[in-house]
């Protein structure tokens, strides 16, 4: 893996996110559609993965670590702006949350 300098990393906008909308997407079953307040009173879309493993509801409600400054990126006909962090166990992603009680929009370093 190759190394990325510290100016590199400070170039990542790494936020907590709330997820306060999540819906299958029709004739997709490993992803979903969610939409995150990632404060500041502005919200954005992100497609994630691992459909086959959550539900949607499984999603509201809870505050996950994004990276918003990724490229949009249309995914099933959805322009994703931004990706839920996770880390993997097989085919599974286990997404990277907070406590309830970190705040929406709070910069990760």
């Amino acid at each position: 893996m190759k190394n990325i300098s510290y100016n590199d990393f400070k170039q990542l906008d790494m936020r907590i996110v709330e997820v306060i909308g999540a819906e299958s997407i029709p004739h997709k079953n490993r992803i979903l559609k969610l939409v995150v307040d990632i404060g500041s009173d502005e919200t954005r879309t992100i497609v994630a993965g691992g459909a086959e493993f959550y539900s949607p509801e499984q999603f509201l409600g809870r505050k996950f670590v994004a990276l918003l400054n990724l490229a949009p990126r249309k995914i099933a006909g959805i322009e994703s702006r931004g990706m839920l962090l996770a880390a993997v166990s097989g085919e599974k992603p286990l997404w990277l949350t907070v406590d309830n009680s970190s705040p929406i929009g709070a910069k990760v370093i």
